[in-house]
């Protein structure tokens, strides 16, 4: 998760090979030997959960900062994808690479021996369960072992189960022995346009290896088949984002914080007191009004949906890379899902003029004797009609904090949310967030340019 960043901060967050307490990963401790010589070094950069699986995916190697031992050298992984070089200057768009459905490998990838591909269910609770306890063992915790995220159930449906989705994209591999899942890696598909093309794409998510395989060499065979299954649906180009910079980001977004709750935001180490500041006076100014300061808002409902399209669909037409949403999708994406995702409306006279919608992340504190969870809301996507942007998302501070109990407030400077950011007190973070293509050219965006937003 990205922290707010100030002088007396230090901590940066990792990908761990080793998170603490995690007795369930005995299990297959006789089916499976650790690494030797495994080597934990800190990122230069905090990571989000999102971060981590694209650095995976699109470095081709464990997250940026962790050597398992599998890692690919950079210029020879990006020399053999379909990307742009980063000396390269790019003033067009269209695909690099053209292939048909006949060059694509008709076999899975070999697994090495005791292992097997497994498409998981996610409509069956045992699947569910299982990538759950995966993720919630193997996936992103910080330096220091105090936080580390927590994927619900309902939010991994919510995230993997969009309309169109395909089962045989939500990939595990299983050890035949036990049909234990030691690793995953999840596709959905979307609708993207850049500047003035609309590309059927996919975005990769949830790559995620048992830390006792990192030696297997687990990751690059993943990414390879995840591939293959997404190209024999005739779809070649993917949207992905990285914490790190690879050849060739296409716009860098920054992470900004808004802090509910800064005694608890202090006491559990997420943030500090900057200097020639007190806590005291940190708690003044995080505080929001108890109501909604204009009348017309409440959550999306069903009949909304016609509505929220539209005023959607025109807002994100004005951004150069953006999804293209259909009523189903908007169904989907945007009616709340209790502590996975929440839109407001506000209805003036009977038509719909303002949205604003966040989804839920919450992270493990671990080992604090008061605390067990940070509870942090991104935004998501909102369109700002009879209001200005800052009144809007002054009701969008107060719905996360006052109806959803939340501790902090996440956004990216992407869209026009670069208005309200200061004049609401979101704080800059250290975390940047940069957006890339695979097999698709465009000149490079500015931050605004941007209309996406990606778990």
């Amino acid at each position: 998760m990205p922290r707010k960043k100030n002088k007396n901060n230090k901590k940066k967050q990792k990908t761990s090979t080793e998170p603490a307490t995690e007795k369930k990963t005995e299990e297959i401790s006789n089916e499976v030997k650790a690494p030797e010589g495994t080597v934990v070094e800190k990122t230069t950069a905090v990571i989000t959960e999102k971060q981590k699986l694209e650095n995976a995916l699109y470095y081709g190697r464990v997250p940026a900062g962790t050597s398992t031992g599998n890692d690919v050298a950079d210029h020879e992984f990006w020399n053999s994808q379909p990307v742009p070089k980063m000396d390269q200057e790019i003033d067009k768009t269209g695909p690099i690479e053209e292939k048909k459905l006949s060059d694509v490998k008709k076999q899975p990838y070999a697994l090495p021996a005791g292992f097997e591909w497994y498409p998981m269910d996610l409509n069956d609770p045992k699947d569910l369960k299982n990538m759950y306890d995966l993720l919630s063992s193997h996936y992103v915790e910080d330096d220091e072992n105090m936080f580390r995220f927590n994927y619900s159930e309902p939010f991994l449906q919510w995230a993997l189960m969009p309309p169109g989705f395909l089962r045989e994209w939500h990939l595990a591999v299983r050890v035949k022995k036990s049909g234990k899942l030691v690793a995953c890696i999840t596709g959905i598909p979307a609708k993207i346009r850049v500047h003035e093309d609309v590309v059927d794409m996919v975005e990769i998510n949830f790559l995620c290896v048992h830390k006792k395989l990192r030696s297997k060499r687990l990751a690059p065979v993943l990414i390879k088949e995840i591939t293959r299954r997404v190209n024999l649906q005739d779809i070649w180009q993917a949207a992905y984002t990285a914490g790190v910079v690879i050849p060739k980001p296409v716009a860098r977004n920054q992470y900004w914080h808004r802090s509910f709750d800064p005694e608890k935001l202090v006491d559990i180490r997420f943030s500090s007191i900057p200097r020639n500041s007190t806590l005291r006076v940190m708690k003044r100014l995080a505080k929001v009004p108890e109501e909604f300061t204009h009348t017309g808002f409440r959550p999306m409902q069903e009949k909304d949906v016609p509505e929220v399209t539209e005023l959607l669909s025109n807002y994100l037409k004005t951004f150069k890379y953006t999804p293209i949403f259909n009523e189903e999708e908007v169904r989907h994406w945007f009616l709340p899902r209790k502590g996975v995702v929440a839109a407001f409306v506000r209805e003036v006279d009977g038509k719909v003029t303002d949205m604003f919608s966040y989804y839920c992340l919450s992270s493990h504190v671990i080992g604090h004797p008061k605390y067990h969870s940070l509870n942090a809301v991104y935004s998501y996507y909102n369109v700002a009609g009879s209001l200005d942007w800052t009144e809007l998302m002054r009701n969008a501070l107060i719905a996360a904090r006052k109806l959803d109990d939340k501790d902090v407030f996440n956004c990216l400077n992407v869209m026009e949310n670069q208005d309200f950011l200061k004049p609401l007190k979101f704080g800059p973070g250290d975390g940047y967030l940069h957006y890339y293509l695979y097999n698709w050219l465009s000149p490079a965006m500015e931050p605004s340019d941007v209309g996406l937003v990606l778990m």
